[in-house]
């Protein structure tokens, strides 16, 4: 004659206290899990400060960046823009104003999303290495410590630049000037 075994056996061959040690198993089991409820949430409360001070480390210096080789650009393209011909030039110092004016007037074009705040300034003179030529200096200037692209937390100092420059240079033949 066989044996009954009780709906409850795992196995044909499990004893019958085993499933009295496998429901204290998971007794325990659950009494762990609600002694460490909330658990999570405390890691998470003191890990989330360092994650969020990251996080914003490199937004900020990716504005910066961007900021910065956006003003690059400008000054070079504003170079550029110097290098066309200008009409209505009578003289080489007209010729010239016309030029660094059209240098500026692109430069600021270029950089018009960081709200005009980049004033050009284009300056023309005999060039240092070769006195014969005429150089167009193009310079733009952003002050970053008055107006950051990305507000400040307080308590956290970052080095921040106090502010981001841009100069390109173009030369010029006098002889091609108008």
């Amino acid at each position: 004659m066989i044996p009954l075994r009780s709906a409850r056996c795992v196995s044909p061959n499990a004893h019958p206290c085993d499933h009295a040690h496998a429901l204290a198993r998971r007794t325990s089991f659950n009494a762990r899990r609600r002694a460490q409820r909330g658990s999570m949430a405390v890691e998470f409360a003191i890990v989330f400060p360092l994650f969020f001070l990251v996080f914003y480390a490199i937004v900020t210096y990716s504005m910066i960046f961007v900021a910065q080789q956006s003003l690059t650009l400008a000054a070079s393209e504003g170079a550029r823009a110097a290098l066309r011909y200008q009409t209505g030039a009578t003289s080489a110092a007209s010729s010239l104003a016309l030029r660094a004016s059209a240098a500026c007037t692109t430069a600021t074009g270029l950089v018009n999303w960081l709200a005009g705040s980049a004033p050009c300034t284009a300056t023309y003179a005999a060039c240092s290495f070769d006195a014969t030529m005429q150089c167009v200096n193009v310079a733009l200037i952003y002050n970053y410590a008055s107006r950051p692209l990305v507000p400040s937390l307080p308590l956290i100092g970052l080095p921040l630049p106090a502010s981001l420059t841009a100069s390109a240079m173009v030369q010029l033949n006098p002889e091609n000037l108008f």
